[in-house]
């Protein structure tokens, strides 16, 4: 046996610099690649290396590109499996679970374009490292001949955070309940104090927030189960009040609560509303002047109930256009741009509201967020 998953054969040594002159005289692919930014590679039917890009080169550490052509991407990749089978790269026993060999040969026998994620071990000197690669295999062919434009995007980052991530969640989870659990013991102990009510309250809401954390990391889909209770704006006012009586985007501005009309009650859950009342207030103390005022009341009629944020400053049209646009922020630090965005995702898509502002220079800027009666 030769192989023990991708054919074995290769290219003569006169075949590949045929090929290798078909590259360099092909005016689109030479513009490929020159113009590409991220990793490019061109392989011929064997899955041979005829060409690549100085990205590539800068991620093999060579300088000359002719000591890497003629090579399978294993192999030049230092694979720490590339020489394990019998004819090379793609032809081992670890290659049929390749990320990068299934993408080769799957595009090559199907002639249509697969990606796959390589996790690959590579030596660099006296070490080894890991890589997480997503390739990219797309058939094309040239005068005559087949070919494969071969895209490789390093994830090793993206993927190293998301098993953070999910193992973060998972053990932090696990001790929040178990902290749940212990602190509602105590008050089936006699135990009936203030103090132990406050123990209770924050477990839980400590429990809620790393639940919202979890939620707004998620991307495309929302496992967050909202805990619907009654809820009326006293209540509401006085935990923003107790949230905001030290709160550091507070210092030396005024903020005032009132509730407008008689007393009404909504089923909705009451760590998100508060979640986004917080990004609300917290946005328009940021926008204020020292000694400016902040204001926070509710509303209803017959049908909503709704919670609204004032303070005195427009916002330009520029940036009201995307204002709950994910990842927009007019600020330059790393990891903004989620606190509007969230007040649409938490208030609209989980509670069942709506979420609007309007701004002008006359009237500064409400944000608002109602909920159905």
């Amino acid at each position: 046996m030769d192989t023990f998953f991708a054919i074995a054969e290769r290219a003569s040594k006169s075949d590949i610099a045929a090929e290798i002159d078909i590259i360099n005289t092909n005016h689109v692919m030479t513009g490929l690649l020159h113009s590409i930014s991220g990793l490019l590679a061109v392989l011929n039917e064997h899955r041979q290396i005829v060409a690549l890009n100085d990205s590539f080169l800068k991620l093999l550490g060579i300088e000359d590109p002719y000591e890497s052509l003629g090579m399978r991407p294993g192999e030049a990749l230092q694979c720490i499996y590339a020489q394990d089978g019998p004819s090379g790269c793609g032809t081992g026993r670890f290659c049929s679970t390749c990320g990068a060999a299934i993408a080769i040969v799957t595009s090559l026998g199907q002639n249509k374009p697969v990606e796959r994620v390589c996790a690959l071990t590579a030596k660099r000197a006296a070490t080894t490292i890991d890589l997480a690669l997503m390739v990219r295999s797309h058939p094309i062919d040239i005068d005559g001949r087949r070919f494969l434009l071969l895209f490789l995007q390093d994830i090793t980052l993206q993927q190293q955070r998301a098993a953070l991530e999910r193992t973060f969640f998972h053990d932090i989870c696990n001790m929040l309940n178990g902290l749940v659990g212990a602190s509602e013991l105590l008050s089936f102990d006699g135990c009936d104090s203030e103090f132990i009510k406050v123990i209770i309250q924050t477990s839980l809401r400590l429990k809620k927030e790393v639940e919202i954390q979890r939620c707004l990391l998620q991307t495309d889909q929302y496992s967050y189960q909202p805990l619907r209770q009654e809820v009326v704006p006293e209540q509401v006012m006085e935990e923003l009040k107790s949230f905001y009586a030290n709160h550091p985007a507070a210092n030396r501005k005024s903020l005032h609560f009132s509730v407008s009309g008689r007393t009404m009650h909504v089923e909705a859950d009451l760590s998100l509303l508060l979640r986004v009342l917080c990004n609300m207030i917290t946005n328009a103390l940021e926008a204020t002047d020292e000694n400016g005022l902040v204001k926070v009341w509710s509303e209803q009629n017959l049908t909503w109930l709704s919670f609204c944020v004032w303070n005195d400053k427009m916002i330009s049209p520029d940036v009201a256009r995307r204002i709950f646009q994910r990842n927009f922020s007019t600020k330059e630090d790393a990891g903004r741009g989620i606190g509007t965005y969230s007040m649409k995702l938490f208030g609209e898509k989980i509670l069942g509201g709506k979420v609007t502002f309007s701004t002008s220079e006359e009237e500064g800027t409400v944000f608002k967020i109602s909920l159905p009666l």
